[in-house]
């Protein structure tokens, strides 16, 4: 791996002239002192060095992709993970090839639907240096081959595993979930501390205690009831939360849940069986009307005045009547496609009823989001190969877990 190396260039060439040089002597001197800082080791993870340089531009990555959290933990952290797994997989000759990091170079950057190059510029713009971003990927990918060939051939799913995950998924029978929920705006200013807050709630051990921390944090409408939902069929949530949830037994709450410019926690309070298939869905339809100003008072009262005026989302033309047509969306999409955030607040309506709880625009945008209605999906087969190989990569991703917590233990780490 090439990594990015200090330049006296452009110093040699402003030393040039010699009366320019002994004006720039003190200062020249105070350059070299700092880039002697910012190459300088501040942490030791066994043999292996990560400097300053390195965690700014981890940081500075971070921030460009809207990372929840402390920013300075998180990058020392990854850093030190990333030492960890390069470590690890060099020890058993494992070293992706250049062609393989640029195949993931150009997977992470088709994410946000770039190229490898637009991407690099775009990052470039924001301090992160392409050197970087190939690391990040790099130690990720090393990563996952290593994981694959000491624990690949260790997991097996059998058909009854299978079968299992049909029935819990709401195809065999029907499963519903009686939750609580904390929905905490976190726009980039706050998240931080928002994160933080959400990780002391994710500890509480009991549902009064939850309600206090509802009554007093949640932007939900579920807030005036101490954060309390009724009974939700788990076919109607969001697919990735629903593994969370039939994880939890009964009082315990998820760890946090990032959205866009929000942080959500869930509280199992009660989970039921039967024989009846709770209906999946093949599209659901929605309107958004957007107001200006972010969440404040004066906001959330416009707000409520368009509620008093909305039955359905057709409605909602007449409140948009002469004004930009970028204020309101009406989309039908099917379930995958719809953002975490407004599928979690969909999941609890009914067709005609409304939610302030979202933002938009880095916490500046209002959203006043309206269920029209749910289309349901016809029987279809199902893949149970797909299934299958969902429980390999869950159970691939609980040895890596328990690896890399084993590697730290026996690792020697000194932050300097």
């Amino acid at each position: 791996m090439d990594y990015m190396k200090f330049s006296f260039k452009s110093f040699t060439r402003t030393c040039a002239h010699a009366l320019a040089c002994g004006a720039l002597f003190t200062f020249g001197s105070v350059q070299h002192s700092n880039a002697q800082g910012l190459f300088a080791t501040a942490i030791k993870v066994n043999d292996r060095s990560i400097t300053n340089f390195e965690i700014d531009e981890r940081i500075k990555f971070l921030g460009l992709l809207r990372a929840p959290g402390d920013h300075k933990k998180l990058a020392r952290e990854q850093l030190i993970e990333d030492r960890l797994k390069l470590g690890a997989a060099q020890s058993v000759g494992i070293s992706p090839t250049r062609e393989e990091v640029d195949a993931g170079m150009g997977e992470f950057a088709g994410r946000v639907n770039l190229e490898t190059a637009e991407f690099i510029k775009a990052i470039n713009a924001g301090g992160v240096s392409e050197d970087a971003f190939r690391a990040f990927v790099l130690s990720g990918l090393a990563w996952r081959q290593l994981v694959q060939a000491k624990f690949g051939s260790r997991i097996t799913v059998s058909e009854e595993d299978v079968d299992r995950l049909i029935a819990a998924s709401g195809s065999g029978g029907g499963i519903r979930v009686l939750l609580s929920e904390i929905i905490m705006p976190a726009p980039p200013s706050q998240a931080a501390a928002v994160q933080e807050r959400a990780e002391r709630i994710s500890q509480i051990t009991s549902t009064a205690a939850f309600a206090s921390e509802a009554r007093r944090y949640s932007a939900s409408p579920s807030k005036a009831r101490s954060g309390r939902l009724d009974w939700l069929p788990i076919t109607q949530l969001p697919a990735p939360l629903r593994p969370l949830l039939l994880g939890l037994a009964p009082g315990e709450i998820t760890d946090p849940i990032p959205l866009q410019n929000a942080i959500a926690l869930f509280q199992l309070r009660g989970i039921e069986e039967s024989d009846v298939p709770e209906p999946k869905y093949a599209a659901i339809e929605y309107a958004a009307y957007y107001i200006s100003g972010g969440r404040t008072d004066e906001t959330l009262a416009a707000a409520r005045k368009v509620q008093s005026r909305v039955d359905r989302c057709d409605d909602l033309y007449g409140v948009a009547k002469g004004q930009d047509p970028s204020v309101l969306d009406r989309d039908s999409k099917k379930p995958s496609e719809i953002p975490t955030d407004i599928a979690l607040e969909l999941a609890k309506m009914d067709p005609g009823e409304t939610s302030t709880a979202l933002t938009r625009a880095d916490g500046q945008t209002l959203v006043v989001l309206m269920l029209c209605g749910r289309t349901p999906e016809l029987e279809q087969e199902v893949d149970r190969a797909e299934l299958s190989l969902g429980l390999q990569n869950q159970r691939l991703a609980s040895f890596s877990k328990g690896y890399l917590e084993e590697l730290r233990a026996d690792a020697r780490i000194v932050e300097k």
